[in-house]
């Protein structure tokens, strides 16, 4: 029985494209050849071959955790109230 192939057309940036090519002909691969490895691998898996994560924290994430520093900041100077737990923090809302 002769090989069936299917062509799949896919949108990339561009300098990503650039990298990624440039990267595998140093691997002595080509792009062709990478994607049936890799979509080869997701079928033998039963999911993505790889650990998919964002390691680097967005800009909001930054932002967040540098307000919450600030009011961790202001909690130990007096100037905020903290809580220790849900309980504590829902008596004082409804005691206010």
């Amino acid at each position: 029985m002769a090989s069936m192939t299917s062509a799949i057309n896919i949108n990339v940036d561009t300098k990503i494209k650039n990298e990624a090519t440039a990267i595998l002909k140093g691997l002595g691969l080509n792009m062709s050849t990478f994607i049936n490895m890799a979509l080869t691998q997701v079928v033998k898996r039963n999911g993505v071959p790889f650990e998919v994560v964002n390691p680097t924290p967005s800009k909001e994430m930054l932002e967040a955790l540098a307000e919450g520093k600030k009011i961790m900041q202001e909690v130990r100077e007096g100037k905020r109230h903290g809580y220790n737990n849900v309980n504590e923090m829902m008596r004082a809302i409804l005691n206010d």
